[in-house]
């Protein structure tokens, strides 16, 4: 599993690379980041590990070049308490977030668990789903709205299939977080707002609804 860490501090990155190559990853590292180096490598990497503090461009404008044609996973590292840059992380485009110092475990986690739905979808999940006008193809991860194919992080797609496929009932914030993130839901974490935010920006505003203090439900048409 080749993924790519972009992280300026040189220790961290040595500290990480060793633990997460004993986990089996396959992993690339940039200490700023390189376009010209990202494209000799991005086809065979399987997600990104972003710090939000680089020199040069930082994590953000990085992310913005990733998902101007990429749809690679990106799970950035984050100033602890800071959540502006978490929610910018999500709102440009991002899988998941973790705040700095991490722990190597939760940091394998975290990327397991993103892998496993990307990776992973597909056979467990099963049929085409065509409900309201949209029609979502877990086999492709594709998702299309009348003629237009709508663009989404591999997170976004997995909150927008769990919807669907339990369309015209409530979903939990809990179960969201649980089936598209792979863990629990945490007092304060506003990543499934945000990734439900996105969504509806590419999808519309109709079709989605948010059911206070419950969760959120796909309208059936």
């Amino acid at each position: 599993m080749p993924i790519l860490l972009i992280d300026d501090d040189v220790e961290l990155c040595e500290l990480l690379l060793a633990f997460l190559q004993r986990e089996g990853f396959a992993v690339e590292t940039m200490h700023r980041f390189e376009p010209e180096a990202w494209d000799a490598i991005r086809e065979r990497i399987e997600l990104v590990v972003l710090d939000v503090g680089l020199p040069g461009l930082n994590g953000f404008e990085v992310l913005r070049l990733l998902r101007d044609d990429s749809r690679v996973p990106v799970l950035m590292l984050t100033a602890r308490g800071d959540d502006i840059d978490r929610i910018v992380g999500l709102e440009l485009g991002a899988d998941d977030y973790l705040p700095k110092p991490c722990n190597p475990r939760e940091l394998s986690a975290r990327i397991r668990a993103i892998l496993r739905r990307v990776d992973g979808g597909a056979s467990q999940r099963g049929a085409t789903l065509a409900i309201s006008g949209v029609l979502l193809d877990p086999a492709t991860r594709s998702v299309d709205r009348g003629d237009e194919r709508l663009e989404l992080t591999s997170t976004e797609f997995n909150v927008l299939e769990r919807l669907m496929r339990d369309a015209g009932q409530i979903v939990t914030k809990d179960a969201l977080m649980r089936d598209a993130l792979g863990r629990r839901l945490r007092p304060f974490d506003r990543a499934i707002d945000m990734h439900i935010s996105s969504i509806r920006r590419k999808l519309g505003d109709d079709l989605v609804r948010t059911v206070r203090g419950l969760g959120y439900q796909f309208v059936r048409r």
